[in-house]
């Protein structure tokens, strides 16, 4: 029995523009240029274009998301390089979870100081109320004085 010949396997790897990303995750090219600038992205160059690999694109995803947490680009770039560190999974998980106790000891404060800001406006508008109310029967007295 002959041996069929295999076909030669293409390595076809996806590429996409600045503008594929931009309308995939509704950010402009300015925003990508700007994440290339402070190292989060490297597209690779065909003459004056950017060519974005599948890496680009993960990394562009796991930086928006960073950002919907609220996290610093500088604490992005740590997560997204650890992403690509060729260490262990333990290592980038625990790196994460420090990173998110910080954030979330953060926003419990801010959530906190929220919470006692809106006691105190509530407090004042209470208060305004009261002032008001008082003022109105001597407004009506008043005016009845003038006529």
């Amino acid at each position: 029995m002959p041996a069929t010949a295999r076909p030669a396997q293409r390595s076809f790897t996806r590429t996409f523009t600045i503008t594929e990303l931009a309308a995939e995750f509704d950010i402009t090219a300015r925003a990508i240029r700007f994440y290339e600038d402070v190292g989060l992205l490297a597209p690779e160059r065909a003459g004056r274009n950017r060519v974005y690999r599948q890496r680009d694109r993960t990394r562009l995803k796991l930086t928006l998301r960073g950002k919907r947490l609220g996290l610093s680009l500088q604490e992005i770039k740590q997560l997204v390089d650890l992403y690509d560190s060729p260490s262990d999974t333990a290592q980038q998980l625990g790196a994460f979870m420090a990173v998110l106790g910080d954030h979330r000891r953060l926003l419990e404060q801010q959530r906190e100081d929220i919470e006692i800001t809106l006691a105190e406006i509530a407090q004042h508008e209470a208060r305004c109320r009261t002032l008001l109310a008082a003022e109105r029967p001597a407004r009506v007295r008043r005016a009845a004085a003038y006529t």
